[in-house]
């Protein structure tokens, strides 16, 4: 039973500290006998941001779930330099025509990789592949079966 309240007193003591150390600067300017002092002059606008969640500048990141769905493959290409920059040169492309398509280039060893969209049924990755090829400018596309992101 003593265990029991020693323990109970340990938890209400760590909880008590933690919550007067919500933030670190708090926790760098307490005054511990013997370690010194150290003393933080910041911008109050500082001192506001501290703990809440960063979200950088101009994103419009939005929250997405992975589901399994389809892409349209326009490139691929072998592990050179050279095939780096033909991938992105055809993202590129593809973001000329089609201003509204999400566009992924990757590196999936051993090939670099450029596939478009973010289809939920072929059928609307097999209209798209179309309007892809009308074009003209992307001469080999397919539709792959792939992990895609739904916006929420």
């Amino acid at each position: 039973m003593k265990k029991l309240g020693l323990l109970l007193v340990a938890c209400f003591v760590f909880v008590t500290i933690s919550v007067a150390q919500n933030n670190i600067v708090k926790s760098l300017e307490r005054n511990v006998p013997g370690q010194g002092r150290v003393t933080i002059h910041q911008d109050a606008r500082i001192a506001a941001l501290i703990g809440s969640e960063y979200v950088p500048a101009g994103s419009d990141e939005q929250k997405v779930i992975k589901s399994s769905g389809y892409r349209i493959q326009v490139y691929a290409g072998n592990n050179t330099r050279q095939a780096k920059n033909e991938a992105y040169a055809v993202a590129t492309r593809i973001k000329e025509h089609f201003p509204e398509l999400t566009v992924y280039t990757s590196f999936n060893p051993p090939r670099w990789l450029c596939r478009a969209g973010d289809f939920r049924s072929i059928e609307e990755a097999d209209a798209m592949m179309r309007q892809l090829r009308a074009t003209g400018v992307f001469k080999e596309v397919s539709i792959v079966k792939e992990q895609i992101n739904i916006p929420l």
